[in-house]
């Protein structure tokens, strides 16, 4: 029960990873593979792999791509999709916990789900800001279609690979760690170097 815990919140940080670069991708990928039965999905998610749930996602996730492909329209998409990503990245965490106690599971999916959902779709909004910022907006449609696929690419290794959604998990965590405390360090000199 432990791997599978364990195993389980990978798939569904990875999965809520992917609902911060495109909210409804990840949601389509794993309803399509509940109804391929390549996920298995508890009571309370069928309803996922149901057709009306796939015909839903699938003109959702088609919107959001080809919206985000216009530079006007990403910053609006973007403060819509800010919530959208946490519930999304919650409920999908939540889908792959179906095991656990629903106070323990849901939890763990608002916490890391959400968490990890938000912190992916801060860091696609910033990139794009930095990029209109620099660019004037030209290499947005660009970062877009790479967040579409690495949105995409994200969610089918979490549901075909889910060792490979683990690993990537781990290694973009260990990246992020080092990063912050690389940065912490560094603004720990500057401020040293000033006062002194």
């Amino acid at each position: 029960m432990v791997l599978e815990t364990i195993m389980g919140l990978c798939v569904g940080v990875a999965l809520a990873a992917a609902c911060g670069l495109r909210v409804f991708a990840p949601l389509l990928v794993v309803g399509m593979g509940a109804n391929l039965g390549a996920v298995e999905l508890g009571e309370s998610f069928a309803w996922m792999g149901t057709w009306p749930a796939l015909l839903s996602f699938g003109v959702a996730t088609v919107v959001e791509t080809a919206a985000s492909s216009w530079p006007w329209l990403d910053h609006a998409l973007d403060a819509a999709a800010a919530p959208l990503a946490l519930v999304a990245g919650a409920i999908l965490t939540v889908s792959q916990l179906d095991h656990l106690h629903p106070a323990l599971a849901w939890g763990s999916g608002i916490v890391a789900g959400g968490g990890v959902a938000s912190a992916t779709q801060v860091s696609g909004v910033s990139v794009r800001g930095v990029s209109t910022l620099t660019t004037g907006g030209l290499l947005n449609p660009v970062l877009n279609s790479i967040q579409s696929l690495l949105a995409t690419v994200l969610s089918v290794l979490a549901v075909v690979v889910p060792a490979a959604a683990a690993g990537i998990v781990l290694i973009v965590a260990a990246l992020g760690v080092r990063w912050y405390l690389h940065r912490r360090g560094r603004r720990a000199r500057v401020a040293a170097a000033l006062a002194g």
